[in-house]
């Protein structure tokens, strides 16, 4: 038997402990980003562990050059999608730009609204030490939270652009803070994006939480990537990806051999026509 149907025929539904206990147990996540009922539905038979509908929907869904403006309403009518997918998969959902910041209790109501309304069974938001306080007030509302240190896409205004974090004493010290801030508020796991691997490396020995990264070296408890950028999707993806497919040719492909084939006459055929 596989260790992938060796893990599957012991855990049926992967949930918050499971994933701690992964971690306990040597036992690497697998994450990725979905935003519709049949990409998860394809990713969750493959027995990917994690479904996170990221706002970097924003980007690859909508064409946006940031995710600032993703909305909490979209967020949640992607989640319903992905969630009505998953039979297996924890499914993440994204708290936007603006759906969190300003207070503990508008936080604590918009992740309601991503579990009843969305599906969702957590719920993921950028920030350490700044959003410590309302990663407490959420857990205690009885609703999982997911951290993401390091290279925050929502402080890009901030950063000056997605760049590196945790270069530098100073600047590593602010990440192996935040993190620290993270799991000590009761976040289940972090996301460690953009930092170097040695860095990423001593925050996942240093947590009792599973860290998930994302441009975070091999140490890291779990990996996760946009699924655009895994499949191919994409013109361009940062240079920690690695690109499993190439869909975007595919696809480009098949539009031109319709094309053709209509252009032609050729289709619809009578294998392709009621009779």
């Amino acid at each position: 038997m596989s260790t992938v149907t060796q893990k599957a025929a012991r855990e049926h539904r992967v949930t918050v402990p499971s994933l701690g206990r992964r971690k306990k147990q040597g036992e690497k996540i697998t994450m990725l980003t979905a935003y519709d009922f049949t990409f998860a539905s394809i990713f969750d038979a493959a027995e990917i562990d994690v479904l996170l509908v990221g706002d970097s929907l924003g980007n690859v869904v909508q064409g946006l050059d940031t995710t600032l403006p993703v909305t909490l309403d979209e967020v949640v009518y992607h989640s319903r999608m992905v969630a009505r997918a998953a039979r297996r998969a924890l499914v993440i959902g994204d708290m936007p730009f603006g759906s969190y910041q300003i207070s503990a209790e508008e936080a604590v109501r918009n992740a309601f609204r991503l579990v009843k309304d969305g599906g969702s069974h957590a719920v993921k938001l950028e920030g350490g030490q700044s959003v410590a306080a309302t990663i407490e007030r959420i857990v205690a509302a009885e609703i999982p939270v997911m951290g993401h240190v390091g290279l925050t896409p929502q402080a890009v205004n901030r950063m000056g652009g997605h760049r590196v974090q945790g270069r530098g004493e100073a600047g590593r010290a602010r990440v192996i803070a935040d993190a620290m801030a993270v799991e000590a508020a009761g976040a289940f796991s972090v996301v460690l994006e953009g930092v170097p691997e040695d860095l990423a490396h001593e925050i996942t020995d240093a947590l009792s939480i599973p860290t998930i990264g994302i441009g975070a070296g091999v140490h890291c408890d779990g990996q996760v990537l946009v699924m655009h950028d895994m499949l191919g999707l994409t013109d361009w993806s940062p240079s920690f990806v690695k690109q499993y497919a190439n869909l975007g040719a595919l696809a480009s492909q098949a539009a031109r051999n319709f094309a053709e084939e209509v252009t032609n006459s050729k289709f619809p055929d009578e294998a392709h026509s009621y009779r």
